[in-house]
């Protein structure tokens, strides 16, 4: 079997798959209560203190510096990998039909990576969908940062002008040598970001921009790289109230009415 191990960012106790390669790690640790045989993200090398802005990424980088493993990954303790096309209706069947280890050994024969289905938005594209349900100056920075540190990666950045499609949630499973790779162009270009935009002037929703921008980043890495990858499903494990997500959806394009939580 293939040395994986998967973290799944949360910040708080909740059920977890039972499959040995999946880490729990508690997000935002720092200065909060210990969570019982949750990974704390403020151990060792981390920026755990930045995770209301960075989210899940606190839970990256603690894996990219700290975690030994031929592959690493990253799910969500409400949003997983699966290899089944069943739609479940209950958390029970879906726990049951996460991705595991054996299935993950199969697909990684072929690839160096694995990524969520493409998320598509058809009539918007993704740059006008982030400007439409967010504030676009931080996305606008990044593309000088880029600009000025790995111009490499411009024609790729503005390619989010014509791209109506993005593999989105910041998750994947990656060789450990494409994690390093990854996390080390991510992460500069991030903490430069940090340094240029006065947090101070969004609310607590909009001020995690940091992990929005990089949901982009990843396919903007990976083209300009050329990568295969192998696509697999993701799982909600709680239910999405589809109609109100399309609905506030449609509220921001036509509307200017910009997203305040998080669905």
């Amino acid at each position: 079997m293939k040395d994986i191990k998967i973290i799944v960012a949360a910040h708080k106790k909740y059920q977890m798959p039972k499959d040995k390669i999946y880490i729990p790690i508690h997000v935002g640790a720092k200065g909060k209560e210990k969570i019982e045989n949750y990974q704390r993200d403020d151990e060792e090398e981390n920026i755990s203190e930045k995770n209301p802005y960075f989210c899940e990424l606190t839970g990256l980088y603690w894996a990219w510096k700290n975690l030994k493993a031929d592959y690493i990954g990253l799910v969500h303790y409400r949003r997983y990998f699966t290899a089944s096309n069943v739609l479940f209706k209950n958390e029970k069947q879906k726990f049951d039909n996460v991705l595991r280890q054996e299935k993950a050994d199969e697909i990684l024969e072929n690839t160096d990576i694995i990524l969520p289905k493409l998320r598509r938005y058809y009539i918007e594209n993704l740059y006008n969908h982030y400007k439409n349900t967010t504030h676009i100056e931080p996305l606008n920075e990044t593309r000088k940062i880029i600009e000025e540190k790995c111009p490499e990666y411009i024609e790729e950045f503005d390619k989010l002008h014509k791209r109506t499609s993005a593999h989105m949630f910041n998750m994947f499973i990656m060789k450990k040598e494409k994690i390093d790779e990854y996390c080390t162009w991510l992460f500069d270009i991030l903490l430069e970001l940090e340094k240029r935009i006065d947090i101070s002037q969004y609310d607590t929703f909009h001020a995690r921009f940091f992990g929005r921008i990089s949901e982009l980043l990843l396919d903007v890495w990976i083209n300009t790289n050329n990568l295969s990858y192998k696509e697999v499903k993701v799982m909600d494990m709680q239910n999405v109230n589809w109609i109100k997500k399309g609905f506030t959806f449609l509220k921001a394009k036509f509307i200017g009415k910009k997203y305040e939580k998080s669905f």
